[in-house]
């Protein structure tokens, strides 16, 4: 099959190109002018070289395409550079749904979010409005919501590496942030899924007609508490890392006048996120990949000491 990928150059794009291309498709990609380096297997895709704001150059994607995949998403805007959830988690998402019925494909994947809800932070309402724009698109779809995602980055920004580079690198204590006054009641946990089974997922999408037409929750093996996964990073680089326990309502306080400035590590939005979890059952994920998800060990997180 023919599958469109946009967002094919980042973190989870470059494996999904990769199991597309293990499993006998053949991607049509969207790159950006200045990115063709990022590119995996290049000439094994149809490139088009172009911007997701773009109508053109998304058409040209999606031309005899059997299915999209749509995998763009931003953690942070960058007003300054027009980089913003309405634009890339919106919009763009709209323009693809356009532009894949406008040229008779048939099914549509979109990697949303867990947690994902209307009326939430902007992150998470583009990413719901994104969802409906899909569900009431005509196409067979899926969605994915996974929750974060880990694995080796190949040079890009993923979960694990900004938390080691924010927290676990600096000389200083890190911060284990909590709800409410009391840290061994207010745990903040999450269910990290290695990109790999992520990935798999998305391709078992594209093949699997008894996946259309769902909402399904991507989590990994175990859910961890955010002291549990510090702990992990810190010795999975040998590292040994005090860290002190926070409310995490005294960190919205500092981001509240802080987070306007790109080196400060997280936003209010990111940590009214983190206070509602993001953890995942993973009954699913076994059956959907047909192997043992990969847990977030000090062994999987080995590629951070590099």
């Amino acid at each position: 099959m023919r599958v469109g990928v946009i967002g094919a150059t980042g973190f989870v794009g470059s494996y999904l190109v990769d199991q597309l291309i293990e499993s006998g498709h053949e991607p049509s990609v969207l790159v950006r002018a200045g990115s063709e380096d990022k590119l995996r297997h290049a000439s094994e895709c149809r490139v088009t070289t172009g911007e997701v704001s773009s109508a053109t150059a998304i058409a040209e994607t999606c031309r005899s395409c059997d299915a999209i995949i749509y995998n763009v998403g931003i953690l942070r805007e960058d007003r300054r550079h027009g980089i913003t959830f309405e634009k890339l988690q919106f919009e763009a998402v709209d323009r693809c749904v356009r532009a894949a019925r406008a040229n008779g494909v048939q099914r549509f994947i979109l990697m949303s979010a867990n947690g994902v809800k209307q009326g939430g932070t902007p992150y998470q309402d583009t990413k719901f409005r994104a969802e409906e724009v899909v569900r009431n698109s005509g196409l067979d779809w899926t969605i994915f919501r996974p929750s974060v995602v880990f694995g080796d980055p190949r040079g890009r920004m993923e979960f694990a590496t900004q938390l080691y580079r924010d927290m676990v690198a600096p000389p200083i204590p890190a911060i284990g942030f909590f709800k409410g006054l009391r840290p061994e009641t207010g745990g903040l946990f999450m269910s990290p899924v290695h990109v790999l089974d992520v990935a798999s997922a998305f391709v078992r999408a594209v093949e699997d007609d008894s996946l259309v037409d769902q909402i399904i929750k991507l989590g990994g093996p175990e859910s961890l508490s955010w002291t549990d996964m510090l702990t992990r990073i810190a010795a999975a680089c040998d590292k040994k890392k005090l860290i002190i326990p926070m409310p995490i309502g005294v960190m919205k306080l500092a981001a509240s006048l802080l987070d306007w400035l790109p080196f400060f590590p997280v936003t209010r939005d990111q940590l009214t996120m983190l206070a509602e979890g993001n953890t995942v059952a993973n009954e699913l994920l076994p059956e959907l990949i047909g192997r043992t998800p990969t847990p977030f060990t000090t062994e999987n997180l080995a590629y951070l000491k590099s």
